[in-house]
């Protein structure tokens, strides 16, 4: 346990446009590479939750877990400047929750 015995949670969630994808199978691609990429690079649990069929739209959602929620918050804006910075997709909206 924390220095406060808690236990906490943060939360990610993170709304994506992807630009020039013409199928579903090439959208698929581009996310089981990047959920691959944030999984090994930042140890966080990573998943594709929303829009699974449309091709311009992702949404992933992002877990971790930690007795310090400085440290998620800061591991999880660092996982938003990765996902940012890979110029496949486009950042539309996101949404930090440490619980």
């Amino acid at each position: 346990m924390g220095r406060d015995g808690m236990t906490r949670i943060g939360v990610l969630e993170v709304r994506l446009a992807l630009h020039g994808v013409g199928s579903l199978k090439e959208k698929r691609g581009i996310i089981k590479s990047l959920l691959e990429r944030t999984r090994n690079r930042f140890h966080v649990a990573v998943s594709e939750v929303g829009c699974q069929d449309v091709w311009g739209t992702a949404e992933l959602g992002m877990a971790a877990v930690s007795s310090d929620a400085v440290v998620l918050q800061a591991l999880l804006e660092k996982v938003l400047r990765f996902i940012e910075s890979e110029g496949r997709a486009v950042v539309v909206d996101y949404r930090v929750e440490i619980l």
